[in-house]
C-alpha cells in the first residue's frame, strides 16, 4: 500500500486527486495540504511514502516543500504535478531532490503510473521538458565528456548511487564528476544550477 499525501492549494482539485486516487487499489490516500507550512507539517505527521505536490503555493512553493521535507526524510519521495511546463521549475525540482515532475495535463493511468513508479525509486519526468534542458547540457563546451554524461543523469532524476551504477563509477567519483561541472558552470551548490539550465546559459558560463 503507498501512502500518499495531496499538496495542493486548490481545494477543488485536492477532491478531485482523492476521488480519482482514492479508488485507486494500492494507494492510500492519508492526508492532504494547501500551503507549505501545512505540507511540511503533515510529512512529518503521516510519513507517507509519495507526495503529490503543486508548484505553486500560497505561503512560498513546493520547492521551498520540498527541501525542508527531504532535510528531514530524504527518503521521502516527492513528485510534483503542476500546470507550469517552465524548464526551470523543472531542474530546481530535480535539483532539489524531487522524484520527479509530470503536468497536469496527464491521463490518470500516466498519474497513478508516475505515483507508482516515485514510490519503487523510478525517476518520473515529463520528456516534453527535459530533452531540451538534456540538449543544453550535451552542447555546454565547458564540460568534459563525462560530465555532461553526469549531469544528464541529473536531469533525468538519477540519484548520484543510480548514476554511479549506470555509468560504473564509484559515489566518490560521480561527487567529484559534479563539483567539477558546477565549479566550471560557476555555481557553489546543486539549487543554483536551476537557472543556468532555465536560461540557457550554460555553455557560456
Amino acid at each position: 500500500m503507498i501512502r500518499l499525501l495531496i499538496v495542493d492549494d486548490h481545494e477543488v482539485v485536492r477532491a478531485g486527486l482523492r476521488v480519482l486516487l482514492g479508488a485507486v487499489e494500492g494507494l492510500e490516500i492519508v492526508g492532504e495540504a494547501g500551503t507549505v507550512a501545512e505540507a511540511v507539517r503533515e510529512a512529518a505527521r503521516l510519513a507517507p511514502a509519495v507526495i503529490l505536490m503543486d508548484l505553486r503555493l500560497p505561503d512560498g512553493t513546493g520547492l521551498d516543500a520540498c527541501r525542508e521535507i527531504l532535510s528531514s526524510a530524504p527518503g521521502m519521495r516527492i513528485l510534483f504535478l503542476t500546470s507550469y511546463s517552465d524548464e526551470q521549475a523543472v531542474m530546481s525540482t530535480v535539483l532539489a531532490g524531487a522524484a520527479g515532475y509530470v503536468l497536469k495535463d496527464i491521463g490518470s493511468q500516466g498519474l497513478v503510473g508516475a505515483i507508482r513508479d516515485a514510490a519503487a525509486g523510478r525517476p518520473t519526468l515529463d520528456p516534453r521538458i527535459t530533452e531540451p534542458v538534456i540538449g543544453r547540457v550535451r552542447h555546454a563546451e565547458a564540460l568534459s565528456v563525462q560530465e555532461r554524461r553526469v549531469l544528464e543523469l541529473v536531469v533525468q532524476g538519477r540519484t548520484n548511487k543510480e548514476i554511479a551504477g549506470a555509468l560504473a563509477l564509484s559515489d566518490k567519483t560521480v561527487k567529484n564528476y559534479l563539483s567539477n561541472a558546477f565549479q566550471k558552470l560557476g555555481i557553489s551548490r546543486r539549487g543554483q544550477a536551476a537557472a543556468i539550465f532555465g536560461t540557457g546559459r550554460i555553455g557560456s558560463e
